[in-house]
């Protein structure tokens, strides 16, 4: 990387920290912000998302404060918070999330992260969502955190054994499902179905129609 590429690297870095300071004004202070961003560019560090570091960290760190909050009690959660968890967080978990954010329409709010993230979503997997209209290709894997499991009122692991930790108080679900890496489209179609269908009986489960 040029030292020209490093310098404007560092200067949105600046100023996405300095939005995400202002944006969790009166709930985190800013060392708390900042440390959450050092902590996500540690993490990150080597991986191929850094070439977008300073637009991904912004929107990954402020989910995890946005999280943290709710799991402390200083951000108020409104709607049922779902965590879908797998691997990689690059085929299951992206699905199932997007299918519950397009299904609930509000009446939810979904997480997804990896144990072990990957560096892209995969290719089969954004092309069978895009036939139902659903766009993932501003999405990435993203890692498991604590403060999301904390946050989540139900957990859903797809594949990821046990490296999820566990919390009482929480609703734990395992759906065993085939993984979709290095399948062909139609079997990958399969799978999305599968999921789009267990997503319409969670949202009958989490918000029943009202009487």
């Amino acid at each position: 990387m040029s030292p020209s590429s490093e310098t404007e690297i560092r200067h949105h870095l600046k100023v996405a920290v300095d939005r995400l300071v202002r944006a969790f004004s009166g709930t985190f202070s800013p060392e708390t912000v900042t440390r959450y961003v050092d902590e996500t560019l540690s993490q990150w560090s080597g991986s191929p998302v850094t070439g977008y570091i300073p637009l991904l960290l912004e929107r990954f760190v402020r989910q995890r404060l946005t999280a943290l909050g709710q799991a402390e009690g200083t951000i108020v959660k409104e709607v049922p918070e779902v965590l879908f968890v797998c691997v990689h967080n690059a085929g299951r978990s992206q699905m199932a999330a997007a299918l519950l954010d397009h299904r609930a329409k509000g009446r939810v709010h979904v997480r997804s992260a990896g144990t072990l993230p990957g560096s892209k979503i995969h290719a089969p997997v954004v092309a069978v969502m895009e036939e139902l209209g659903l766009d993932l290709t501003q999405e990435f894997p993203k890692p498991l955190t604590d403060e999301v499991v904390r946050a989540a009122d139900v957990v859903i692991t797809m594949g990821c054994g046990d490296a999820c930790p566990v919390y009482p108080g929480k609703r734990y679900l395992d759906w065993e499902l085939p993984d979709p890496e290095g399948k062909a489209i139609k079997e990958v179609r399969l799978i999305r179905d599968e999921i789009d269908r267990r997503v319409k009986a969670l949202i009958e489960e989490l918000v029943p129609p009202s009487p």
